[in-house]
C-alpha cells in the first residue's frame, strides 16, 4: 500500500507541474495581446477575458476541497 500511495503522490507532483507550467506559458502567450501597437482593445475586452480567467481558476481551486464524487451516507 505504501508503494501505491508513493506513486500517487509522484504522479500527482510530475501531472501538476506539468500542467501548470502549460498554463503559466499559456498566459504569458495572452500577455503579448496586450501590445497596443499591434493590437485594438477595449477595457471591457480585458475585463471579459480576465473575469471568465478568474472564474476557471475558481472553479479548478473548488475540486481540490469538495470533491464531486461525495458519496452521501448516513
Amino acid at each position: 500500500m505504501a508503494i501505491k500511495q508513493k506513486d500517487k503522490k509522484e504522479n500527482f507532483k510530475r501531472l501538476a507541474e506539468y500542467r501548470t507550467n502549460e498554463v503559466l506559458k499559456k498566459l504569458k502567450v495572452l500577455s503579448n495581446c496586450a501590445n497596443r501597437g499591434a493590437y485594438n482593445y477595449t477595457e471591457e475586452e480585458i475585463n471579459k477575458i480576465f473575469s471568465e480567467i478568474e472564474r476557471k481558476v475558481k472553479e479548478a481551486k473548488t475540486k481540490f476541497y469538495f470533491p464531486k464524487d461525495k458519496k452521501f451516507k448516513l
